[in-house]
């Protein structure tokens, strides 16, 4: 296969980063719009490519298939060291950089899973608003700790961007909203203000995950 990459996604997803990494990469791509959540018939579409029913997944040129939305940045990231998206394998910022993907992708964003439909782990309706409000109480504190443990500068891990400013910029964007991320994690804030201006993203964002009145809740 010698073809563009092609990206299982959708819209203000788990998707958009890796989509956003593409583009700065510029890499020849196109999303399959493919959100489980909208009807049967897309879950039964995206289980073909990826029976965990999750975006994002990745088909490679080469036909091989990437699942795990953190996987896939540092492999887009690792694949292509001229663009400076990640420290190298040997750059000291290098540890960090994979703590704190894992930690977005383990500790915040399986948390959706559940946040976004209860019935997951539970058939009681009178539980649900309480494990709502828990499951976002948790994802703030998590936020918290991220920005207790890092010393951002212009960005998370320094003066270059990097596929983890991408990846919380949109994660930070889902419920509870950046108005509670940004009163947990203030200096976090200035970083992902300063992603969602940046210029080579203006027509991606507008595209995939537009800035709509009153977005930031």
């Amino acid at each position: 296969m010698n073809g563009p990459y092609i990206v299982y996604g959708a819209a203000g997803s788990g998707s958009v980063p890796v989509e956003a990494a593409l583009a700065l990469l510029d890499l020849p791509y196109r999303v399959e719009e493919c959100a489980p959540w909208e009807s049967p018939e897309r879950a039964a579409e995206l289980a073909r490519t990826n029976p965990m029913l999750q975006v994002p997944a990745l088909m490679l040129p080469t036909g091989e298939l990437m699942t795990e939305s953190a996987a896939i940045l540092i492999w887009l990231a690792d694949a292509h060291p001229q663009a400076g998206l990640a420290p190298t394998l040997t750059a000291a910022a290098r540890p960090s950089f994979l703590r704190w993907m894992s930690f977005v992708s383990s500790a915040i964003y399986s948390l959706y899973w559940i946040r976004d439909d209860p019935t997951r782990i539970t058939h009681r309706p009178e539980d649900h608003e309480v494990i709502k409000a828990r499951l976002v109480d948790r994802i703030v504190h998590c936020w918290g700790v991220m920005e207790a443990e890092t010393t951002p500068q212009r960005y998370i891990l320094g003066d270059d961007l990097s596929v983890l400013d991408l990846y919380v910029a949109t994660v930070s964007r889902w419920s509870p909203g950046r108005r509670r991320f940004y009163d947990a994690a203030p200096r976090l804030a200035d970083v992902v203000r300063r992603v969602d201006a940046e210029p080579r993203l203006t027509n991606f964002w507008t595209a995939r995950f537009p800035f709509a009145e009153a977005w930031e809740r």
